[in-house]
C-alpha cells in the first residue's frame, strides 16, 4: 500500500561503481568509469551532488574494478578540498585548517567483487548496508540528470509497487526519415520520439525488492531477471522525466558533458 514519504536524508542511495567500462577504454584502462572527471570532479561526485540537492545524504558506492581509486578519493576528500599541514618532522600527522566544501554526506565504499554484475552488487551492498530503511535508491555511476528526486521519491511512496524507475525521453542519436514511397518528405536530425521511454537508471525500491535478488549469484544482472520479473509481476512503476539526462558511455559523451560543464551552467548541476 502507499506509504508516507520519508525524509530523503534517511533514504540510502546505492551507486553502482564496479563495472569494467569496456566501451570506454580510453579512460577506464586507468580508473573506474565513475571516477572519470567532468571538470574538476569525478562523475560520481556530480551524481551524488544532484541527489544531495534534494536532501539525500547517505551514499553506498558499490565498488569493484579499480576500487582503490574510489577509496583513495573519499578517504582523502577533506585534504583534497581544504588547506592542510603535514608534520614531516614528527609522525606525519595532518592538520586540516578548514573544510572548504559544503558536503555533509555519509559515504560508504563497499567492495562488491571484481566481476560481480549489477544485480549481484545491489544484493551484496543492500544486505550489508540497507539497515532498517524501508526505501532505498539505486543508480549507475555514469549518468547525470536534472530530474527531481524529491518528486520521484514522493511518486514512489504514493503507489503500492515495489519499484520505480525514472523514464527518460532523450532525442534519438540518429536522423529520422519520413517517406512517401521513395521520396523523403521530412528529415529530422535528432527527433524527439515523444512516446519512446527508456530506462534512465535512477530507481527507488521498497525493501521487499530484496526477494528478487540473490546475493550468492555474482552473475545476476539487475536489468534482466530482477527487473523483468518485477515488471511481469506488476510491481514496477515509471516516473516520467522530460528534462535533461545524459549517460557517459563513449569519448563523445564525455567531451559533450565537459563542454556543458565548461559553459558555466551545466544543466544537471549549476555551479
Amino acid at each position: 500500500m502507499p506509504s508516507a514519504t520519508p525524509d530523503p536524508a534517511d533514504v540510502p542511495v546505492f551507486v553502482l561503481c564496479g563495472g569494467l567500462g569496456t566501451r570506454f577504454r580510453e579512460q577506464t584502462e586507468f580508473r573506474p568509469k565513475p571516477m572519470i572527471q567532468i571538470g574538476r570532479y569525478p562523475i560520481v561526485w556530480h551524481i551524488m551532488s544532484t541527489y544531495a540537492r534534494h536532501g539525500f545524504k547517505k551514499f553506498v558506492l558499490c565498488a569493484g574494478y579499480k576500487s582503490e581509486s574510489i577509496k583513495d578519493y573519499f578517504l582523502n576528500y577533506a585534504g583534497m578540498n581544504s588547506d592542510f599541514t603535514v608534520d614531516l618532522a614528527g609522525n606525519n600527522g595532518v592538520t586540516v585548517h578548514s573544510v572548504d566544501h559544503d558536503q555533509d554526506w555519509r559515504v560508504t565504499v563497499a567492495y562488491t567483487g571484481e566481476l560481480t554484475m549489477t544485480g549481484g552488487r545491489v544484493a551484496i551492498a543492500t544486505g550489508k548496508y540497507l539497515g532498517d530503511a524501508e526505501h532505498f535508491a539505486v543508480t549507475y555511476g555514469d549518468g547525470v540528470t536534472d530530474a527531481n528526486f524529491t518528486d520521484e521519491l514522493a511518486f514512489h511512496c504514493g503507489h503500492d509497487k515495489l519499484g520505480t524507475v525514472l523514464g527518460v525521453n532523450p532525442p534519438s542519436r540518429f536522423g529520422e526519415l519520413k517517406l512517401d514511397g521513395d521520396n523523403v518528405v521530412e528529415f529530422a536530425e535528432k527527433p524527439d520520439l515523444a512516446n519512446n521511454w527508456i530506462n534512465g537508471g535512477y530507481f527507488f525500491f521498497r525493501r521487499g525488492f530484496a526477494s528478487y535478488l540473490d546475493k550468492t549469484d555474482e552473475g545476476l544482472v539487475l536489468e534482466k531477471t530482477p527487473l523483468i520479473k518485477l515488471a511481469q509481476d506488476g510491481q514496477l512503476a515509471m516516473f516520467k522525466h522530460r528534462g535533461f539526462w545524459q549517460c557517459m558511455d563513449t569519448q563523445r559523451d564525455w567531451d559533450g558533458l565537459n563542454k556543458l560543464w565548461n559553459s558555466g551552467n551545466p544543466p544537471w548541476l549549476p555551479r
